[in-house]
């Protein structure tokens, strides 16, 4: 009996040890697991734009499908990451809960961006202020992905908001075209000597990627709006585009209604309405009289109808040996209309070209190409309401210097790829149906 009590009073600690050390033990396969599954979550934060998803694109299928888009035999083959984002494409926009309805007759507003998130925080913070904008819808136009850029597109409450990917951005593929490929040509070398891949253009230079997707995302995105979006396809008014480097004044909306609304009777034979003067040093002359000029390239808007006559031009286009949209445009598309292209505007800007570097400079935040890295402008009380009286009468500038028909073009287009893929862009939707009313 006392033995058997001395034993059972032993085995008592023995039992007591067992179990500290098998706590000890699963404290560590603890520790050790959550340290793993924190490794997985920093190296998934800081992994390559192949692990897009940000977004829910599960349920997308139904959606997709309505994004009238016709795959044609010349277009490059997709990487997986190109394939994911032209899917992303087909996702409604944002916000709906917080905006769920559009404004009649509400002008839709485009920005088109690369990877200049220095420049984006100023253009975003500057449309959170815009009057009206909560009526209307945001489409972001991204050439390529970049983390930090959906980062800011992501922080946008103040309006419906939709995001495009340029699938065919040079950006997005690595080791083909329209990126670079290992047997292209580059700078002034000689095809048949060096038996690479590419046409010159006509200063001899071969293509650069980084310099043709200005282009190319302008055209692609174009295309897109107004033909393959299942929220735009059939809009008729006018959409607004602007860029990544502009400033937006909070009257600027306002504004543009009312141009559009005075261009039939005071301006019919404007093609377009600008909210700021096509020299982009001026901030406007200050006078009581509407401006009608040449289009300009910061906030410019038009209507489905001019669409239509730029997309005739679409061989025009994609031939013209210039790297830039804009210069295209004012050197061949437009001359070709067989009549001088006003625009209307307001005597007082409403945007501001604020970048002091192009050409897909300033990323990162020590090379943003702004003033000791901030933008200093002055919106005067003027900015802030509709400054646009209705019995203005229209002043017009005639012959107004830039380029024009006859300029053969800066080059950087040369290669007969390139020309292809932007000709194919214009038939991706060939098979949308037209707005019935314009």
């Amino acid at each position: 009996m006392g033995s058997s009590t001395f034993m059972a009073a032993s085995k008592k600690p023995r039992l007591r040890l067992r179990d500290v050390a098998l706590c000890r033990l699963l404290s560590v396969v603890f520790v050790t697991l959550s340290g793993v599954l924190l490794l997985i979550l920093l190296l998934a934060s800081n992994s390559t734009p192949t692990s897009i998803v940000t977004h829910d694109i599960d349920n997308v299928d139904a959606y997709h499908h309505d994004l009238k888009f016709e795959k044609w035999h010349d277009l490059p083959q997709q990487s997986d990451l190109s394939l994911r984002l032209e899917k992303i494409n087909g996702l409604p926009p944002r916000n709906l809960d917080l905006y769920p309805t559009l404004a009649k007759d509400h002008i839709i507003v485009v920005l088109y961006v690369y990877d200049r998130p220095q420049y984006l925080k100023v253009v975003v913070e500057s449309l959170s202020h815009v009057v009206g904008i909560g009526e209307t819808l945001l489409i972001v136009s991204h050439d390529g992905y970049f983390k930090e850029m959906n980062k800011i597109i992501d922080g946008i409450r103040f309006c419906q908001v939709k995001q495009i990917y340029a699938p065919y951005s040079p950006h997005l593929f690595s080791d083909s075209f329209p990126g670079v490929s290992a047997n292209d040509c580059k700078d002034k070398d000689d095809a048949r000597e060096k038996h690479c891949k590419g046409n010159p253009d006509q200063y001899g230079n071969h293509r650069s990627p980084k310099i043709v997707s200005l282009k190319h995302h302008w055209w692609w995105m174009m295309n897109t709006v107004w033909d393959g979006l299942r929220e735009t396809r059939d809009h008729s008014g006018h959409v607004l585009f602007i860029e990544e480097d502009h400033f937006i004044f909070p009257n600027a909306y306002r504004n543009l209604q009312v141009l559009t609304s005075l261009k039939p009777k005071k301006c019919p034979d404007c093609y377009a309405a600008n909210l700021a003067p096509s020299d982009v040093n001026s901030r406007g002359e200050g006078w009581t009289s509407l401006i009608a000029e040449r289009m300009g390239n910061v906030g410019y808007s038009f209507n489905r109808t001019v669409w239509k006559k730029i997309h005739n031009k679409a061989r025009e286009f994609c031939f013209f040996d210039d790297y830039n949209w804009d210069i295209t445009m004012w050197a061949t598309v437009y001359p070709s209309f067989g009549s001088p292209v006003y625009s209307l505007r307001g005597p007082r800007t409403s945007a501001i070209h604020f970048g002091k570097c192009g050409l897909h400079q300033g990323q990162g935040e020590n090379k943003a190409c702004m003033d000791n890295g901030m933008v200093n402008i002055n919106v005067e009380q003027p900015d802030t309401v509709s400054n646009i009286e209705l019995d203005w009468k229209v002043h017009t500038y005639e012959n107004q210097p830039g380029y024009k028909a006859g300029f053969k073009g800066w080059g950087g287009w040369g290669d007969h790829r390139d020309r292809h893929l932007c000709l194919s862009f214009g038939k991706m939707y060939q098979s949308t149906p037209t707005a019935s009313r314009l």
